[in-house]
C-alpha cells in the first residue's frame, strides 16, 4: 500500500514515529520548531474547552513530552490562562528541546507530587508520550489517580500516561483523558483497547511534517492502517452492464443439521447482499426441508451425505468462494467437511465451528501453514477465545502483548488473511500489512453478528476482490451496519443494513469511472 490516499490512514509506532521527526529534522525543520508547534496544539485544543482566567494545571515529565507541555504552558499563560506547572523529576536533570522549552518558561516549577488537579478547570498530561514501556510509579501514579478523581477536564499530550502507542495497553495507573493531542499519524495505541477508550477524542494536529518527508525515500514503509475505504475501493467490485449471475460469484455455505438452520443462513444472505450472484447452502438431509422453507428465495438448498458430495460441489468451476463454520457441528462429518474445504483450491473463509475443529487439529503442534497446505487464498475470523484455542500451542503467536502483533503474527505462520475481531477488530495479512478497524458498536456484540460478517467476506471473495481487501472492506462494512442500526438490533438486520453503503460505495466508484472515460 503506497498511495498518497493509503498513507493517510497509516498508523505509526513509536519508533517509527522517532523516525519520521528525523526525517523532518533532517529536512530542515528544527527540533524546536516542532516542539513549538506540537505545543501549540495542545494550548489550542485547552482554549476550545476553557476561558482565558481559568485555572490550568500542566503536568509535566523528564522527556519530549514534558517538552511540549512546558510550550503549552508558555503559551496559555500569554493567552490569559491562570497556569501553573508541575515536573516529574529534576529541571535540571532535562535535556535537549525539553530543556529548551524549559528555560523558556519562567513561571514555577512545582514538584509533581504538590500539583492540586482537583483546583484546576484543566489539565494537561504532558507527563510520558507514547513509548512508555512501564507501569506508572510513586507520585506520578498518585498524581494520576487525583487527576481522574478530580471534575477537571484533561487533555494528554500524544498519548494518555500509562497507555502504550505500541499496544494501546494500560498496566497499572493511567491517566482517563477527554481529550488526546497527537501529531502528524495516529498510532495503533489510539486505536486498540483500552488506549481507545482512554484517549477520548482523538485531534491528530500538523506540526509540519510532510508525507512526502517521512515517507517520500523508503526508509519508513507503512505496513498498519487505520481501516477505511481508501484502502481498499480500488479492488471493490464492479459488474459491467453485461454481468450475469456466474460472473457475479457463487458462493458455497457449508451447513449443518437440523439444529443449527439459522447461522448459515445469515452467512448466505450477507453474501447475497453484498454482491454474490448465486449463494448454495449445503446442508445434511434432514435439515434440507427446513431450509427451503425459509427465505430469501434466492438461495439454493443442496443435501450433502458424504464428503465424497462436498468434494464435488467444491469442484464446480464457476464457484468464487466457500463460507465453512456457522452452526456446522463438531462430530466428524463436521471434520470431514472442513477438511474437504481445506483441500480444495476456492477461496475460503473458515468461522465459528471450523475453527474450533481446526484448534483440535492442531492442538499438539504449531498450527505452521496446514491451514491450507495448498496455499489457496483463506480467511480466518476468530474471535480472542477462538483465537485462543487455534493457536495455543504457538508461543510465538501468542507471546506479543499487541493484539495487532499477535494477529500479524497468527497471519504469517498459516498463510491466511486472519481477522482477530472484537472492538477494535484487526486484519492482518501474511506479507505484514494490517488494518485496525474503528466502525461497530457494542450493538453487535450478539448471536450471529459473527456469521453475518463471515458471509459478507465470502460473497466479496467470490467477486474477485482480493482477500485481504475483501476482508478490511467487509469489517468496515459491518460496523457501519451496526452503528446505523445501534441498539435494539438483531443479526437478521444486518444484511439490509449495509445497502446505503453499498450505494454510495458503487456510485463513488462510478463516478470515477465516468471521469477516467471523459
Amino acid at each position: 500500500m503506497s498511495t498518497a490516499d493509503e498513507i493517510a490512514f497509516a498508523l505509526l509506532t513509536p519508533s517509527e514515529m522517532a523516525r519520521a521527526d528525523g526525517a523532518a529534522i533532517a529536512a530542515g525543520t528544527t527540533g524546536p520548531v516542532l516542539m513549538e508547534r506540537a505545543g501549540r496544539a495542545v494550548a489550542d485544543a485547552v482554549s476550545r474547552r476553557a476561558r482565558p482566567g481559568q485555572p490550568i494545571l500542566v503536568l509535566c515529565g523528564p522527556g519530549n513530552n514534558g517538552g511540549d507541555g512546558f510550550v503549552a504552558a508558555r503559551l496559555l499563560r500569554e493567552r490569559g490562562f491562570a497556569v501553573t506547572l508541575a515536573l516529574s523529576g529534576d529541571r535540571q536533570a532535562l535535556r535537549g528541546d525539553a530543556l529548551a522549552m524549559a528555560q523558556a518558561w519562567t513561571g514555577e516549577v512545582m514538584p509533581i507530587s504538590s500539583a492540586a488537579p482537583e483546583r484546576a478547570a484543566v489539565v494537561v498530561d504532558a507527563l510520558f508520550g507514547a513509548g512508555l514501556d512501564r507501569p506508572l510509579a510513586g507520585d506520578v501514579a498518585a498524581v494520576v489517580q487525583r487527576v481522574n478523581a478530580s471534575e477537571a477536564a484533561v487533555i494528554a499530550v500524544d498519548v494518555p500516561s500509562g497507555v502504550s502507542g505500541e499496544t494501546g495497553r494500560a498496566d497499572g495507573a493511567v491517566i482517563d483523558a477527554d481529550e488526546t493531542v497527537t501529531f502528524f499519524r495516529l498510532k495503533p495505541g489510539h486505536l486498540l483497547y483500552p488506549g481507545r477508550r482512554l484517549c477520548g477524542v482523538v485531534t491528530l494536529a500538523d506540526i509540519g511534517i510532510t508525507a512526502e518527508v517521512a515517507f517520500g525515500d523508503g526508509a519508513l514503509k507503512a505496513r498498519t492502517f487505520r481501516n477505511a475505504p481508501a484502502l481498499w475501493h480500488a479492488e471493490w467490485p464492479h459488474h459491467a452492464v453485461d454481468t450475469h449471475k456466474y460472473k457475479r460469484g457463487a458462493v458455497l455455505v457449508l451447513a449443518g443439521g437440523l439444529a443449527g438452520v439459522g447461522a448459515p443462513r445469515l452467512g448466505a444472505r450477507a453474501a447475497l447482499r453484498i454482491g454474490a450472484g448465486l449463494v448454495t447452502i449445503a446442508c445434511r438431509p434432514e435439515a434440507l426441508a427446513a431450509h427451503a422453507a425459509r427465505g430469501p428465495d434466492a438461495l439454493i438448498q443442496r443435501a450433502v451425505a458424504s464428503a465424497a458430495d462436498i468434494e464435488t460441489l467444491l469442484a464446480e468451476k464457476r464457484l468464487g468462494a466457500v463460507l465453512v463454520g456457522p452452526a456446522l457441528g463438531l462430530d466428524g462429518t463436521a471434520r470431514e467437511a472442513v477438511l474437504a474445504a481445506q483441500r480444495s483450491n476456492v477461496p475460503a473463509v473458515f468461522d465459528a465451528d471450523a475453527l474450533t475443529l481446526l484448534a483440535a487439529e492442531t492442538a499438539s503442534a504449531p498450527v505452521g501453514s496446514r491451514i491450507r497446505p495448498g496455499g489457496a487464498a483463506c480467511v480466518l475470523t476468530p474471535h480472542e477465545g477462538e483465537f485462543e484455542r487455534l493457536f495455543a500451542s504457538s508461543a510465538d503467536v501468542m507471546t506479543p502483548p499487541s493484539k495487532l502483533e499477535r494477529a500479524r503474527r497468527a497471519s504469517a505462520a498459516t498463510g491466511a488473511v486472519v481477522v482477530l475481531k472484537g472492538p477494535d477488530s484487526v486484519i492482518a495479512e501474511p506479507g505484514g500489512t494490517a488494518a485496525i478497524n474503528m466502525t461497530g458498536s457494542s450493538a453487535l456484540a450478539t448471536a450471529g453478528s459473527g456469521d453475518v460478517l463471515a458471509g459478507l467476506i465470502a460473497g466479496l471473495l467470490a467477486q474477485g476482490m482480493p482477500v485481504f481487501q475483501a476482508a478490511c472492506a467487509a469489517v468496515w462494512l459491518h460496523g457501519k451496519a451496526g452503528e446505523r442500526l445501534g441498539r435494539g438490533l438483531i443479526a437478521d438486520d444486518l444484511p439490509e443494513a449495509i445497502l446505503p453503503d453499498l450505494s454510495e460505495l458503487t456510485a463513488r466508484q462510478g463516478s470515477q469511472l465516468q471521469l477516467a472515460g471523459d
